[in-house]
């Protein structure tokens, strides 16, 4: 025999309130002060009481859910984001439903119809490319919906949360230039993305400027261990660079992978950069130097742009642009003072001194 299902009324009774105060612990319609707060939900969990969402959905029209899709649940990045957002909600009294599209812009048409058939409160999203999913163009203006980190360097027709991806890249190269470094390899996952395509842009730009030659930018894809293959096949076909600039979690994952099955050293003889920064970066023996993305400040923007959405504001789409930051440790050998590798050191100046023309690039055969 199943048993009783509890009801928000047995749970009033119980924390000796009224059943809309109840309701507004639970929903987060009304604020509730602390001491109540507190009663309600011991009553709650005495009771075993469950919310009922999909009754509270019938009653409202709407259900206090939010949809978060993004690309790749394997990629820390993402479930990092996730995990940020969630606790964001659940303070404002919102539940999330996570989806991943797994990157394939079919089942993301799929996922995106699964969340919208919650009739969801508002949906954050970070699309499988640049373009707004086909799905989405007629909930635009209707649905409260904010894009996060796969966003187009000129914004998008919804609100967007984005890092300055070209100046990300800009700061990975300079670094390693500003150490002396010449044969400098761009691990990229795929320029297809936008955000990977302006890092890439904006490493090879200050890198041409600044030596007068083509960077080596190779996609590595977005599996790390399929990546460190390929990079493995590259490093085995080239000579050996300088240092790797990686531009995501996963690309540096693959490179230092490559490196190891290799046996070579970082930094000395290959230096790397890598991208995001996790504990694990700084565990290693050698601490790995990386570009650092303000997750919690993206999730943080994403989550207040859509709140003020849900809460009623029709003012034009807002494109968030945050800052990145170089975490610098030990990964990256300076050539400069002792010129180790025996080769001349690049000319800084145009780098040091903004002012001063770059040289002219050089043809590349």
């Amino acid at each position: 025999m199943a048993a009783k299902r509890i009801t928000i009324k047995e749970v009033a009774a119980r924390a000796g309130v009224s059943i809309a105060t109840v309701s507004n612990v639970f929903s987060g319609r009304k604020p509730v002060n602390a001491d109540l707060q507190e009663r309600v939900k011991a009553a709650a969990r005495e009771l075993s009481y469950q919310v009922d969402r999909a009754a509270s959905q019938l009653r409202s029209g709407q259900a206090r859910v939010v949809g978060v899709l993004v690309p790749d649940l394997d990629d820390v990045f993402f479930t990092s984001l996730v995990s940020q957002l969630e606790v964001m909600a659940q303070k404002d009294g919102y539940d999330i439903i996570v989806s991943s599209s797994r990157d394939d812009l079919g089942l993301e048409q799929s996922r995106l119809r699964a969340l919208l058939a919650w009739r969801p409160s508002g949906l954050i999203a970070v699309p499988c490319s640049d373009a707004v999913p086909e799905i989405l163009l007629g909930e635009i203006g209707r649905l409260p919906m904010v894009f996060a980190d796969r966003v187009a360097p000129e914004g998008s027709v919804v609100d967007t949360v984005a890092i300055d991806n070209r100046e990300a890249g800009e700061i990975a190269a300079r670094h390693l230039l500003a150490k002396g470094h010449r044969d400098i390899v761009v691990a990229a996952s795929s320029i297809g993305i936008s955000p990977i395509r302006e890092r890439v842009r904006g490493a090879c730009q200050l890198i041409r400027a600044t030596l007068g030659r083509e960077p080596t930018v190779v996609e590595l894809g977005s599996n790390a261990d399929r990546g460190a293959g390929i990079f493995l096949h590259w490093l085995e076909r080239h000579p050996q660079p300088s240092a790797v600039i990686a531009l995501t979690n996963v690309t540096t994952l693959s490179t230092l992978s490559a490196l190891a099955r290799l046996r070579i050293d970082i930094p000395n003889p290959v230096s790397v950069v890598g991208f995001d920064d996790y504990p694990w970066m700084s565990a290693r023996k050698t601490g790995l130097t990386a570009i650092r993305q303000p997750i919690a400040e993206i999730a943080e923007a994403a989550w207040q742009r859509l709140r003020g959405r849900m809460s009623g504001d029709h003012a034009a789409p807002e494109h968030i642009v945050l800052q990145t930051s170089l975490q610098a440790r030990d990964s990256v050998r300076d050539l400069v003072p002792g010129k180790a590798d025996g080769r001349d050191a690049p000319d800084l100046e145009p780098l040091l001194n903004p002012e001063m023309p770059a040289a002219s690039p050089k043809a590349v055969h």
